[in-house]
């Protein structure tokens, strides 16, 4: 469904009295109410139990709202990812972008941020094992989880790119392959970090990361 042809107006939006009416919510304010609505949802019941009547009642608007901006709990899933993808590659742009004295350090610095961010996001990791594991009993659910993964990683690999040609540093592989690495190291750790709180070393990742780094 192209959601963005769709004028959000089945949303219910209370007026307190004849003589005072509320203005209604910009299209992304609503986006962003259901969104966290979804979050908490997700967080509290897992995606086989999450109700969209229960998400539209949280963030105060009808089903209708929820279906004409994001189609059902497929794309709220697919919503709140890149929310996830989006902080992550922040990170590594932020500190990657703002080198401290040496490239180590900042290798250091990245891999404890990430790592953390884990356990930061210990309900969105197990939302996304769990949908994953959806999606590869299902073709169609696993045909759309492998192209958004393509997205994902363009992106991410873009974001590399320009890390690279605005600094110093330089990998041993392509930006590509990198990408691999480094979403595979972060999923394959927390499978670890979620099973026992604290057995990932902060430096892990960025010893791995290290090996692949040519200092300038």
């Amino acid at each position: 469904m192209d959601t963005d042809s769709i004028v959000v107006a089945r949303y219910a939006w209370p007026v307190p009295n004849h003589r005072t009416a509320l203005s209604r919510p910009s299209r992304e304010d609503v986006r962003v109410r259901i969104l966290e609505a979804a979050r908490l949802e997700f967080a509290g019941k897992g995606f086989a139990d999450a109700r969209v009547d229960a998400i539209a009642e949280a963030a105060g608007f009808t089903k209708g709202a929820v279906y004409s901006n994001f189609g059902g709990k497929d794309d709220l899933f697919y919503a709140l990812l890149q929310q996830q993808i989006d902080a992550r590659t922040d990170i590594a742009v932020g500190v990657l972008g703002n080198l401290p004295s040496t490239v180590d350090e900042a290798i250091d610095e990245l891999s404890a941020r990430l790592t953390a961010s884990i356990g930061q996001n210990r309900e969105w990791q197990m939302l996304f094992f769990e949908y994953w594991a959806r999606a590869m009993r299902d073709p169609e659910r696993r045909a759309a989880f492998a192209e958004h993964r393509r997205t994902v990683r363009a992106q991410v690999t873009e974001r590399i790119e320009t890390v690279l040609a605005e600094t110093s540093v330089h990998i041993d592989i392509s930006a590509e392959e990198m990408t691999f690495v480094v979403l595979g190291l972060i999923n394959g750790l927390a499978v670890e970090a979620l099973a026992d709180d604290g057995v990932v070393p902060s430096t892990l990742l960025g010893d791995v990361v290290r090996g692949l780094v040519t200092r300038p």
